[in-house]
């Protein structure tokens, strides 16, 4: 089997690891949630509007100020939201996955045996031999 062929097939296997299946599902209900979308598009607006006000040649602070509050308010609701923060643990499952993978793949790159290769983990922190690094957290 060619290297392509191996990607190709380990893609279908993260697309059918349940990490994966639950992230799918978490961005569909994303997706599908009108409320959540609605300060999404407000969220946007806003930053919008900080740009072009901070863009200018004199700048209105009280604007900034007010913008500023507003998006934090705005973003926390975001993130109170039961489907963001679904997304965003499943996000992060994911996101955990492939980061073993490239670690387990830059080991390999690296010399090491594919079949006994360990990357280490985030929070065993970072022994100082970048030679042999699954790569940093």
């Amino acid at each position: 089997m060619d290297v392509i062929t191996a990607v190709r097939e380990l893609g279908k296997a993260i697309q059918a690891d349940e990490r994966y299946l639950e992230f799918k599902k978490a961005q569909a209900a994303n997706e599908g949630d009108m409320e959540l979308n609605g300060l999404i598009g407000k969220l946007n607006l806003i930053q919008l509007s900080y740009q072009n006000e901070s863009a200018k040649e004199e700048p209105d602070n009280a604007k900034l100020e007010s913008m500023d509050s507003e998006f934090r308010e705005i973003y926390g609701q975001i993130m109170l939201n039961e489907n963001m923060r679904k997304y965003e643990e499943a996000k992060g499952n994911v996101d955990e996955m492939m980061n073993y993978l490239i670690g387990i793949l830059t080991l390999c790159v690296n010399g090491d045996d594919p079949d006994t290769c360990e990357p280490a983990k985030a929070e065993e922190g970072c022994g100082g031999n970048c030679a042999s690094c699954g790569g940093c957290g």
